[in-house]
């Protein structure tokens, strides 16, 4: 079942203080079916993560569409209305960010607990927030620790565990692996693995593709129109 169909994609920016539009990438157009995953590839500034920000419209595409058949129907994520993101990201759309942005004196459990979004019990949710962040590696001493105290590497690891704590149907994944060592990069490959195998569409930007190079479908190249000197700085 083909679950989002991206058509002639296209985002582009404009750079106030320098009066110009700069492309982030241009007519994109792929499929991606349940219990698949697509690794995003594109040299460094083609748009890649700007990709995901789109899907999961904390940005909006400049042109196209993205059709995601979603339990209520059919909706295009570049053009649906906030309160049917918010209803998606709430049941159906995952999204695992580079950066971590706790609430501040919260401890890494409760950050991951809330990941739930009441989808889960209380104790159901303590229980998987319990079970991710000893997969990741994260010591068990820091789970009553502010994540805002931790290093890359830990905070990622709350960050993956929040993400993947509640079920979904489309899990964007941005740069996950990026801080991980590689115990935490092996936990996370086996736990993609398990989410493919119930369906869950996957779609990824990832720093060692060569983590995941198994579970991989097939690839989304991303490129950038302009010349390489009008990339956007930070666009990656």
């Amino acid at each position: 079942m083909t679950l989002l169909h991206v058509q002639h994609l296209s985002k582009t920016f404009f750079i106030h203080h320098l009066e110009r539009r700069v492309q982030a990438f241009h007519d994109l157009s792929f499929t991606l079916a349940a219990g698949e995953l697509k690794l995003v590839s594109g040299h460094n500034g083609a748009g890649k993560s700007t990709l995901l920000r789109c899907l999961y419209r904390s940005a909006l595409p400049s042109a196209g569409s993205a059709f995601y058949q979603s339990h209520a129907g059919e909706l295009d994520l570049a053009r649906a209305n906030d309160v049917d993101i918010r209803f998606l990201r709430r049941e159906e759309i995952g999204y695992v960010s580079q950066f971590l942005r706790p609430r501040p004196r919260t401890s890494a459990l409760e950050v991951v607990i809330e990941g739930a979004g009441g989808r889960l019990s209380r104790p159901e949710a303590q229980a998987a927030a319990e079970e991710l962040l000893s997969d990741l590696g994260l010591r068990h001493e820091l789970w009553t620790a502010y994540p805002s105290t931790f290093s890359g590497g830990e905070q990622q690891k709350v960050n993956i565990a929040r993400a993947l704590i509640r079920p979904q149907r489309l899990l964007l994944l941005d740069e996950p692996t990026a801080s991980l060592d590689a115990g935490a990069r092996k936990a996370l490959a086996r736990r993609l693995a398990q989410l493919k195998a119930q369906g869950v569409a996957l779609l990824g930007v990832f720093h060692h593709p060569a983590d995941v190079q198994n579970l991989v479908d097939d690839e989304v190249l991303v490129a950038v129109a302009a010349a390489p000197s009008a990339v956007l700085n930070g666009v990656a």
